[in-house]
């Protein structure tokens, strides 16, 4: 949702420029990873949205459930997200700073949708080919089983597909035409 995604900018921006200024980029960012995890479980929200929870209770479920020491900045910054009523963007907003990390580290996203899980050698061989004429890339493998076969990798705006329904469908216009 767009609201949530303008909502949690401001709270990515601040996390990420404090774990930049504190050379933690790596620490925050797996501490949001986990904190997101919380955040995203059902139940976890339904606690946070319960209003006969006191702050402290909410924000000691979120920390003690992500299953790391966080950080006193990392627990402050929950607590923070907490009385702001803002603790359900956990998610937008470990995307947002994984954004601005990748910026920052000159990596780009990738996702590769593909029809079935691809093992660990195939996954490295295409991020290696992908690498070669991308330069850095953060992957991200999502499972859409209406490819029926191959691949489709999309980095930033550009889209390489090598789907089986990716070439059905080319075919399919080539006939047409």
């Amino acid at each position: 949702m767009a609201e949530n995604v303008t909502l949690a900018r401001p709270y990515a921006e601040a996390a990420f420029a404090l774990a930049r200024d504190t050379g933690s980029l790596d620490a925050w960012a797996a501490a949001l990873d986990r904190l997101a995890l919380v955040a995203q479980d059902a139940n976890a929200r339904d606690c946070i949205a319960n209003p006969e929870l006191t702050f402290q209770q909410v924000t000691q479920l979120i920390v003690g459930s992500a299953g790391i020491n966080l950080s006193p900045e990392q627990q402050n910054f929950v607590t923070v997200l907490v009385e702001n009523d803002r603790a359900q963007l956990l998610p937008e907003i470990c995307d947002l700073f994984r954004s601005l990390k990748n910026r920052q580290e000159g990596v780009k996203d990738a996702t590769v949708y593909s029809a079935f899980p691809i093992d660990d050698g195939a996954l490295s061989r295409l991020v290696g080919d992908l690498e070669g004429r991308f330069g850095k890339l953060s992957v991200k493998v999502q499972i859409d089983p209406d490819l029926i076969g191959g691949v489709r990798v999309a980095i930033g705006d550009e889209v390489i597909d090598a789907s089986v329904r990716g070439k059905l469908a080319a075919m399919a216009a080539a006939l047409q035409n």
